[in-house]
């Protein structure tokens, strides 16, 4: 049996918009932080840092909401702006959705005083900070470090079994780098820092085979949950897979056909809003390069 359920009821405003950059910021402004709180197992906190609460997005997606139908029908602004980014890596596709937000500073409190700020120290980069900004609802400077991030849970759904589609970049790693090094600074741009903030967002993925499991307090469970597996449904044509960009946020309408041929990525229902992480397991993908052979052959 293979099913993909999870309760209706999630609130994901972005689906209202149809252009795809819009859809995609729209996600990036409006979507809860992966993480609900700071887990307790990490243990390594040398720098402290917050996490913005899910009502202080949905208070910055409501202020930004005529903004956003205006850039559903009028897209180019932002297109542009998307331009500037030379990179395909979906994380500093999000960095630059954050960026355009933060620049429409008459829809939010926040002032950007440094972009991307280099920390060096005897002509050696010790660090880099993604955003320095006013405040300007306490007059407080903070610093914020973003990321779009995809973690896979293993059997165990303890901290360090959240692993990303590259095994050495771990959940529990990323979030000691963020305590260790990222938010090591106490100032920046002649600015003394007074709070640091995490916008960490994207999805999580739970292990097919093991998702009855009760899950961590700090997963945050108001973010619709992904499932990973290296088995093909048996309904694989109700699902087609998503280009990279797109796991961001699908396009309005599907961009590919049913999955016919599955391989590693992300696929998602077409009546359902369920999304489904494909990892080929070693036998799978030896049947696969087999069955690839017995085409090649036929041809």
């Amino acid at each position: 049996m293979f099913a993909l359920n999870q309760a209706p009821t999630l609130d994901e405003p972005w689906l209202q918009f149809k252009n795809l950059q819009v859809r995609q910021l729209a996600f990036c402004l409006s979507s809860p932080n992966i993480l609900q709180s700071i887990p307790s197992e990490l243990r390594f906190k040398q720098h402290t840092f917050q996490l913005h609460s899910q009502h202080t997005w949905a208070i910055h997606f409501k202020n930004y909401h005529a903004r956003l139908l205006y850039l559903d029908q009028h897209p180019q602004e932002l297109e542009l702006f998307l331009q500037r980014l030379k990179s395909t890596r979906l994380g500093l596709r999000f960095e630059m959705f954050i960026w355009f937000w933060l620049l429409d500073q008459a829809y939010h409190p926040y002032q950007v005083l440094g972009h991307s700020i280099q920390k060096i120290v005897a002509r050696q980069t010790i660090g880099e900070l993604d955003f320095l900004l006013l405040n300007h609802e306490n007059n407080q400077v903070e610093h914020w470090e973003v990321a779009l991030k995809y973690y896979l849970a293993e059997t165990d759904y303890t901290l360090p079994c959240w692993y990303g589609l590259n095994r050495s970049d771990q959940l529990i790693r990323k979030l000691n780098h963020f305590s260790q090094q990222q938010f090591q600074f106490d100032e920046a741009l002649e600015q003394t820092i007074e709070q640091r903030f995490v916008v960490l967002k994207g999805q999580l993925y739970l292990p097919l085979q093991h998702r009855l499991r009760p899950l961590p307090d700090w997963v945050n469970q108001e973010r619709r949950l992904g499932y990973w597996g290296s088995t093909i449904p048996a309904n694989h044509a109700q699902f087609y897979r998503l280009h990279r960009q797109e796991w961001i946020c699908p396009a309005y309408t599907p961009t590919s056909q049913p999955a016919h041929w599955w391989i590693n990525g992300l696929y998602r229902q077409y009546d359902q809003p369920n999304y489904y992480m494909f990892r080929n397991s070693a036998l799978l993908l030896q049947d696969f390069k087999s069955q690839i052979d017995q085409k090649s052959l036929s041809l």
